[in-house]
């Protein structure tokens, strides 16, 4: 090979491994580190793939309790997988920037990087520009271990905090959760004027945690409950949905903080779905369909009716309310679901996943007139 060619490859390798070591170290720091909602390339991978794996193997032909301990493993594999595919890049990197400044072969490069990385110590060239570049790669080693023992613990305790009022959900609202269920046992336990501070109230400041857990760390959207028949976005459906009913339908003064459950509920709702790329309309106009029909309406009426519960006598007006809210955050809530292939949940997993598309005109969002309901 001639001098100048060897040169000429040199600075490529040492020029497309520090790249790669530079890239991998900021794909690291903006997914620990950093709180804000961040699209990484090398994350977007490792979950992309893994996530076809396991979505061969939870096929729809399989029983759905064995889909869920199968999709059980997806994240948490994944979050395993992600550190090590981190350390694997920048040896890799790095054994490209030894090659181009201290020559020899590829593989003793390679083995000089591993050595560095790992900090084994059993390969070291003394030239002062090798072992600056290994002491530079055992301190970064360093750094993903210490980013690694944060990072899990984070993961864990966002995912504990919002299990909890899941868990909390199935004794007001019934397991799947279901909003006539938890109108029905608030009524009768004689507590639905303390709605509010039971349920409207603690969730609101949930939706406003798991947006920003869910979009800093968005592999915890597809972290699965405990138990097979829980999941945080049915639960989020069903409060989502009794706040929309108790301000729409039930004879009752009007609630403020059921209204700022719905906003905070909407809102938390897009941005996940944003984030994924999924369909979610940020404009909607209250007129616009949704997945629940007037028929499923009326019938959960009549069965509000039945319990005693008192209802608005205007049902035309009662409905148009309900739209006006739930086109909010329908499309998201259904397309979310879909998404992480969650249990069954009335009006979220059996609602069709493709049928409302948002209004898309070259990648953005077609301007619509502002909903009365997003104030």
């Amino acid at each position: 090979m001639p001098e100048w060619l060897e040169r000429v490859f040199r600075v490529a390798a040492f020029v497309a491994g520090s790249l790669l070591v530079l890239g991998t170290f900021l794909s690291a720091v903006k997914t620990v580190v950093v709180p804000r909602a961040t699209s990484l390339r090398i994350t977007r991978i490792a979950f992309g793939v893994t996530r076809k794996f396991f979505e061969r193997l939870a096929h729809e032909g399989r029983p759905f309790a064995v889909r869920d301990r199968i999709l059980a493993v997806y994240a948490p594999l994944t979050f395993v997988i992600l550190p090590l595919i981190w350390v694997l890049l920048t040896i890799i990197g790095f054994a490209g920037i030894q090659w181009a400044i201290a020559g020899g072969s590829v593989r003793d490069a390679f083995l000089v990087s591993g050595s560095s990385m790992l900090t084994l110590g059993v390969l070291f060239r003394r030239t002062i520009p090798a072992a600056t570049f290994s002491y530079m790669q055992a301190a970064i080693g360093l750094i993903l271990v210490a980013l690694l023992i944060s990072y899990l613990p984070t993961i864990y305790s966002s995912f504990s905090r919002r299990e909890t009022l899941v868990g909390m959900l199935e004794s007001r609202a019934g397991l799947p959760p279901s909003p006539y269920e938890m109108l029905v046992r608030f009524s009768r336990i004689g507590a639905l004027d303390t709605i509010d501070e039971d349920v409207f109230v603690r969730w609101e400041e949930w939706f406003v945690e798991v947006e920003e857990s869910h979009t800093s760390f968005a592999a915890l959207v597809f972290f699965r409950s405990p138990h097979p028949e829980r999941s945080w976005i049915t639960a989020a459906g069903c409060v989502l949905d009794t706040a929309a009913i108790y301000l729409a339908v039930i004879d009752k003064p009007w609630s403020p903080r059921a209204a700022l459950t719905l906003r905070s509920g909407y809102l938390c709702m897009r941005r996940i779905a944003v984030y994924f790329g999924l369909p979610a309309d940020v404009d909607p106009d209250p007129t616009d369909p949704i997945s629940v029909t007037r028929r499923e309406f009326d019938l959960m009426l009549f069965e509000l009716e039945a319990a005693d519960i008192p209802l608005k006598p205007n049902r035309d007006q009662a409905w148009a309310d309900f739209q006006g809210w739930r086109v909010n955050y329908d499309s998201a809530l259904v397309a979310i679901a879909h998404m992480v292939i969650a249990p069954e949940g009335r009006w979220s997993t059996d609602r069709p996943g493709d049928r409302l598309v948002p209004r898309m005109r070259g990648g953005t969002r077609t301007a619509k007139r502002p909903s009365r309901k997003n104030g």
